[in-house]
């Protein structure tokens, strides 16, 4: 439709309306015609886009480029595109290798630095302390820091957190221009924001987008902000400014198939970050308190099975041996609700919360266990790296173990004195063979059944009597020892 055709329909109405007036004032004024038809005044909604210009002229110095050099050998490495080997490095594809000319004696020696990926950071403070992603300096023989007025200086890595993908790194310089930290708690879902970094090596490349969600998760550490902002390799590290030119979040991690930006970019929320800068720079470290457990979610099936109502808490699916959870009591299939009175909501918030503590203090935990809750004295520990588990043998016993078949679609099995001791289970049945309601429910031949109903299990002869009071049209709820996990499966056996 054209301005012309826009107009003219608009105009329409009021021609119609015109001549109606002039028809009733011929038949003698008989109506109020002008009060009848006096246009009401159009409202006028302007919505102004944000200029980011003043922003960006006033964020722009405290925003750096960092470059990260690397000794090759003379006998081989991947030389190209930095860009494309911070791509390679930060969604863990191994980078192709070439071969490079030997030396003069054709052994190893150790050619020139080259460049090896490019990032962006932030000033965090005067004295010439710089924020940016671990996985931008991770590993780098040399850090170059590059700022808006040309000036090129050597940093030095202060710490670096990859759990959080935060670092810190420090040139000698002062007066430098610092960023202001803004509130992440007053960033709402909608809102514009910023970013300024050095994508693919372009220096001090202003976009802009919204905040998509917050406390997104995705795997990692840290909930993440997500927002639509462009976001390619070199942008890690760089800043997510609110409005008022704040610093709100860390830019660090896209979700692409392609590993160019596709509309959706994550940044770590700054107040978080902030708390992983400070103990870089004061020990070197993050220090985080662990009780030795894995966790997982708890669906809705699970929870309103198991008599737990709402889906909430962390599902305890193994426990460390000796650990502090272990020495505190904590079992396999125990649902974690609370940590000092600290309402664990999510499965992912445990780590964080359990984490904030300081290694050596104790912390009460609220643990839902067959239909009740209670609380457990737990000494915290300091996290360490995560060991690899072995996992059980299931060795047989000293003769074949009598199978017992349920109309849950179960042929279950006692398990054997050894089986119990390589589990570090008191008691449950094995599972050999899986049928109708039981594999519509996810068992599998060869998990442990440890509890029914809430009702820990000890052998196959309990197992039948429970087994035999379910009720077809109601749920079961099972806790499975599947390896070195456990966790919950409910069984509809009316379906």
């Amino acid at each position: 439709m054209t301005a012309d055709t826009f107009a003219s329909r608009t105009r329409t109405p009021r021609r119609a309306a015109a001549c109606g007036a002039l028809a009733l004032a011929a038949l003698g004024g008989l109506v109020a015609a002008p009060a009848l038809l006096a246009p009401s005044p159009a409202v006028a909604q302007t919505v102004t886009l944000p200029d980011f210009s003043e922003l960006a002229e006033r964020v722009s110095p405290s925003v750096v480029n960092i470059r990260t050099m690397e000794r090759r050998s003379a006998q081989g490495g991947a030389e190209g595109d930095p860009n494309l080997e911070e791509f390679f490095r930060r969604f863990g594809i191994p980078m192709p290798q070439r071969p490079s000319p030997r030396g003069p004696r054709g052994g190893d020696e150790e050619g020139p630095s080259m460049q090896r990926g490019v990032g962006s950071g932030f000033i965090l403070s005067a004295d010439g302390f710089i924020m940016t992603n671990a996985h931008v300096v991770d590993g780098a023989d040399e850090v170059l820091v590059t700022f808006t007025d040309k000036r090129e200086l050597k940093a030095r890595v202060v710490g670096t957190d990859r759990r959080t993908d935060v670092a810190v790194i420090k040139v000698d310089a002062t007066g430098l221009p610092a960023v202001k930290v803004g509130d992440v708690g007053q960033l709402k879902v909608g809102q514009w924001v910023m970013a300024i970094g050095s994508p693919f090596g372009l220096e001090n490349t202003v976009t802009a987008g919204i905040v998509s969600a917050k406390q997104r998760e995705t795997g990692d550490f840290l909930p993440f902000i997500q927002t639509d902002v462009a976001i390619n390799p070199g942008n890690s590290g760089g800043p997510l400014l609110n409005l008022r030119g704040e610093v709100v979040g860390i830019n660090s991690q896209i979700y692409s198939r392609s590993g160019g930006f596709m509309g959706i970019s994550f940044a770590i929320p700054i107040d978080e970050a902030m708390r992983v800068a400070e103990q870089l720079r004061t020990v070197g470290r993050v220090i985080r308190g662990r009780i030795g457990v894995q966790i997982a979610a708890v669906t809705k099936d699970v929870a309103e099975s198991i008599g737990l109502g709402a889906p909430r808490g962390a599902l305890v699916q193994s426990v460390e041996k000796d650990g502090p959870a272990d020495k505190a009591g904590v079992e396999a299939g125990d649902i974690i609700l609370r940590v000092d009175g600290k309402a664990v909501e999510r499965s992912a918030d445990l780590p964080r919360i359990v984490g904030g503590t300081k290694p050596g203090s104790k912390s009460t935990l609220q643990v839902y266990r067959r239909g009740s809750t209670r609380d457990l004295l737990v000494s915290v520990a300091e996290f360490e790296p995560e060991r690899g588990t072995r996992r059980a043998a299931a060795e047989p016993g000293g003769g074949a173990p009598q199978a017992v078949r349920s109309a849950l679609g179960l042929t279950v099995s006692d398990l054997t004195d050894t089986q119990k001791r390589e589990l570090r289970v008191r008691g449950g049945v094995r599972v050999d063979a899986v049928e109708g309601a039981a594999a519509r429910g996810g068992l599998r031949e060869g998990d442990v059944i440890l509890s029914m109903d809430n009702t820990e299990i000890t052998d196959t002869k309990q197992f039948a009597t429970v087994a035999a009071r379910v009720e077809k049209a109601r749920a079961v709820s099972l806790l499975v020892r599947r390896g070195e996990m456990v966790t919950y499966l409910v069984i509809r056996p009316g379906r």
